[in-house]
């Protein structure tokens, strides 16, 4: 070979090297952009459990707390306990699209996950709980939900003394322990242990870039850039503040009926019917039917709603499939929970009551 097509192959496959260095470091300068937005706007969930105001967590509060979620007895029926609605092994939600409670009534909104629920600023769909605290005395008190009443909670844990031995460790400085207030500052104890850390999401966010794949990549990159993340953003990806439902368009009346006008029934601000709290999208691909009517069983179908009465536009079947892979890369680690043995009732505990 002449000197001059050594020198020309040469230059060529110097070329051929020097292009691929050149497209691998664009690649790695675009991942880095979108990894620096995404830093920007969410944050990764910590592995520690979060500190609760007003109320320490204690390894005695939490088995405590456990131990209330799953008790049935709480309820009036004593067939409804936490776990009922907020089901641990299905994402923290029930099963169907609103949840069914004392006699069978069917209430009118979507349970929230009970994961992760220790990052919102509030909790329920319309925010009027402030903490997990009131949240827990929440649907004890509904009728159309555990029909109970404060006192018969608190005849009920009394009548157990198993139940009034570990109030007594839970609550070591109160006189009396069983109290209705230490009940649920004893299940907010337990949820907030109810963290689910180490999603792929969460390592791509403290620097991992090979944690997301490439359509993962590509539908973060959407769900920032089409603006998804103006209302689901923080460690929750949602779950920090409100907004109204069909701000472009409004959906059906099957999405969203006319007689729930979601936060307005908190502040009876006429700005904010049919507000709701956006909802946390961390491990939404577990918890099927979607939105507070759970009337929409297909994440995909999900995403094609939110963009169009959302943000007014129309995704193509490419985008709400990157979307959706990125959703799916929210999917933590999700806590083993060991079913407790709960206390035996006693003589004088409440018997159940199924009436209405």
């Amino acid at each position: 070979m002449k000197k001059s097509a050594r020198w020309v192959l040469h230059l060529v496959n110097n070329l051929s090297i020097v292009a691929v260095a050149i497209l691998a470091s664009s690649q790695v300068s675009a991942d880095d952009e979108v990894m620096t937005a995404a830093r920007q706007i969410f944050k990764a969930i910590p592995s520690a459990v979060p500190v609760v105001k007003d109320n320490p967590v204690t390894r005695e509060k939490i088995e405590l707390g456990k131990m209330l979620f799953f008790d049935p007895r709480i309820s009036a029926s004593e067939i409804i306990s936490c776990n009922s609605c907020h089901n641990l092994g299905t994402g923290g939600v029930d099963a169907g699209p609103t949840s069914v409670g004392h006699g069978w009534q069917q209430g009118p909104r979507r349970a929230p996950t009970v994961y992760n629920a220790v990052f919102n600023v509030a909790q329920f769909w319309d925010g009027r709980a402030v903490d997990l605290k009131a949240q827990a005395k929440g649907p004890v008190q509904a009728s159309v939900e555990m029909n109970a009443t404060a006192d018969r909670v608190i005849n009920t844990l009394n009548s157990m003394s198993n139940y009034v031995v570990r109030f007594k460790k839970a609550f070591p400085s109160e006189e009396p322990p069983v109290t209705f207030d230490n009940f649920a500052k004893a299940i907010e104890a337990f949820e907030a242990t109810l963290i689910t850390p180490a999603a792929p999401f969460d390592q791509y966010l403290e620097g991992n870039p090979n944690a997301l794949d490439d359509q993962q990549k590509a539908g973060l990159k959407l769900f920032m850039e089409k603006g998804c993340s103006s209302c689901h953003n923080g460690i929750n990806v949602g779950g920090q503040d409100y907004f109204p439902f069909g701000v472009i368009e409004r959906p059906a009346a099957s999405l969203l009926p006319t007689a729930d006008k979601g936060r307005f029934a908190v502040t009876k601000a006429a700005s904010d019917e049919y507000v709701f709290r956006a909802a946390p999208l961390r491990n939404v691909a577990l918890r099927a039917p979607y939105f507070h009517s759970g009337q929409v069983w297909s994440l995909k179908q999900a995403v094609g709603v939110m963009a169009k009465i959302q943000l007014g536009t129309k995704l193509s079947d490419k985008e709400e499939n990157d979307i959706v892979a990125f959703l799916n890369s929210l999917t933590g680690q999700l806590p083993k929970i060991e079913y407790p043995i709960l206390p035996p009732r006693s003589a004088g505990t409440p018997a159940p009551s199924l009436g209405r």
